[in-house]
């Protein structure tokens, strides 16, 4: 098998694992959100930290983790990280993972938007289209409901903010994560102190499966993060981003076919419109992908 196979083969894995991990979070929807998150962060944490010992790579992070402007970035991008996970976590156990879906369909769009007000990007007609369209959706959405659909734009806008940090290091992925949790463990450690000590946590040896899937979070986290490095530096990145429709695409069906949550007439409207802006914008990202290799 080639390594663009491989690559995409490895994409196709990461954005299932996405896609699906509200069945996940469901099974933990009778523990607080905030207890998920320490957990996610504490387990996470070992293992990014135990894969770079395996690799020789420790010295990376003990370099990254300096006091200075990294250090400050890392920061950044860990309480962006940790506010995009509380939010969703907390978006699944309350009945709102349509609505979390429908961030994770945002993000592209609020990516190409950032990168032109940020970083003075050019944008086609095709992505100014694109992100019209959605801009128009979500006014849609929030005129019909008679509120803004808050957890897409705080999951949409927080990934897209922690793309932009993430700009700004030259450390590889694996390295910036694992420095990320590292900054939020102690918080985490602290968190999880004070539910335990008032006997509210749900771990130990007498709840064992809600210990084994809290712990599991470490891997479900670590695993499709390490995977999406590999598939980034073997397969085309246009390819990449169509690829990662797959993820919100799963959550919707998660939301709608397996929660049973409600999909209603203004839904009905705006999603087609938002799926309809990331048909656009997928033409556009096509169109440039491909003018490189027409111009040679």
């Amino acid at each position: 098998m080639s390594d663009a196979r491989k690559g995409i083969l490895a994409m196709v894995v990461t954005c299932v694992i996405w896609g699906l991990s509200p069945l996940y979070y469901k099974l933990l929807s009778h523990i607080p959100p905030i207890e998920i998150l320490t957990h996610r962060t504490i387990w996470s944490a070992v293992i990014f930290t135990g894969l770079l010992l395996f690799q020789g790579r420790l010295h990376l992070l003990w370099s990254a983790m300096k006091p200075g402007r990294g250090l400050v970035i890392i920061a950044v991008a860990a309480t962006l990280i940790s506010i995009n996970w509380f939010v969703f976590i907390w978006s699944i156990a309350n009945a709102h993972a349509t609505e979390a879906s429908l961030g994770y369909f945002l993000f592209p769009l609020v990516a190409v938007l950032f990168g032109r007000v940020i970083f003075a990007e050019t944008l086609s007609r095709l992505q100014l289209i694109a992100v019209g369209m959605a801009f128009c959706a979500v006014v849609l959405l929030t005129v019909g409901l008679g509120v803004a659909p808050w957890i897409a734009l705080i999951l949409s806008g927080t990934f897209g903010f922690y793309g932009v940090i993430k700009k700004q290091l030259t450390l590889g992925p694996v390295v910036s994560v694992t420095g990320e949790v590292l900054v939020l463990l102690p918080i985490a450690a602290v968190i999880l102190f004070n539910i335990h000590s008032g006997g509210t946590g749900r771990f130990g040896p007498d709840q064992l499966q809600d210990s084994f899937l809290l712990v599991l979070s470490g891997a479900l986290t670590a695993t499709p993060l390490i995977m999406f490095s590999y598939a980034t530096k073997r397969a085309k990145l246009s390819t990449i981003g169509l690829l990662q429709y797959i993820n919100p695409t799963l959550q919707f069906i998660c939301a709608v076919a397996i929660f049973g949550e409600p999909f209603g007439f203004w839904h009905a409207i705006s999603f087609p419109i938002i799926w309809g802006a990331l048909a656009v914008y997928t033409i556009a990202a096509l169109r440039q992908d491909k003018a490189p290799s027409s111009a040679v």
